[in-house]
């Protein structure tokens, strides 16, 4: 059993192991070593959200600590799986540099509740839902790393982020289905436009215009670069920015796991 004190025990290890792989890639070295060292990261950190698990008898979702763990593993997943894909060289560095951040905000401020779950939560729907959520958020934070890249260095692939952009747009669609339906089973609705629900479908519809505007118009790239940036800055409105709005103190549905 774990709590969130040994959290460093096995995050410390999967960031290096990490970091390591990183550095070799921009060395260009083996990938079958590159590939080795992150699977073997993604082992150690994904042991303890899985210890985590066990020990609070629940899926460690209900937080927004506990959502940044599994952000933090999705992250080198997802930059292990575009690696493999495109040999993007840089890509593992800042997957890792941004997982890093994550873990040491949850290093920093922990936040621990107890065992049980509110009703709403109970639903079988809750956690597909938001595992599914945080791989799209961790696929699409990519195809941001990607876009910003691309502004700096010039316009020449914009393959992976594409692809990437649909990847994340599909799991949207699917985790926004699957609340639907949880919200249906919990509050008797599908759809309320609390103001999570509003910056998700928001999120979803910019997503849904960049893969539009790259079909009807390829040629325009830096103005679709800098509309992924837009994109993401909306999901991450959409994921904890809605804490802070007035609109959503006391009345949103969504702020339980504050």
């Amino acid at each position: 059993m774990v709590s969130w004190s040994e959290l460093s025990v096995f995050a410390l290890p999967a960031l290096a192991l990490w970091a390591v792989a990183a550095v070799l890639s921009l060395l260009g070295k083996r990938q079958r070593m590159v590939c080795a060292l992150a699977i073997c990261g993604l082992l150690v950190f994904g042991t303890y959200i899985a210890l985590m698990w066990l020990s609070l008898e629940r899926p460690p979702l209900r937080t927004m600590g506990e959502t940044r763990l599994w952000y933090s593993f999705f992250l080198p997943l997802v930059g292990l799986l575009t690696y493999s894909r495109w040999h993007y060289r840089w890509v593992l560095s800042f997957s890792t540099l941004l997982s890093a951040v994550f873990i040491c905000i949850n290093i920093l401020k922990s936040e621990i509740h107890d065992k049980a779950l509110m009703p709403a939560l109970q639903s079988p729907w809750f956690a597909p839902h938001v595992i599914i959520y945080m791989f799209a958020y961790a696929t699409t934070g990519t195809a941001m790393l990607l876009a910003l890249w691309q502004l700096l260095r010039g316009q020449d692939q914009m393959n992976a982020i594409d692809n990437l952009t649909r990847v994340g747009l599909s799991f949207l669609t699917i985790g926004m289905l699957f609340g639907a339906l949880w919200a249906k089973e919990a509050w008797g609705t599908y759809w309320s436009w609390d103001p999570k629900e509003t910056w998700a479908a928001a999120t979803w519809l910019c997503y849904l215009v960049y893969v539009h505007w790259r079909r009807c118009c390829p040629l325009a790239l830096r103005p679709a670069l800098l509309w992924q940036i837009v994109c993401f800055l909306c999901l991450q409105m959409c994921w904890w920015g809605i804490n802070y709005l007035p609109s959503a103190q006391g009345v949103s549905v969504h702020t339980y796991g504050g």
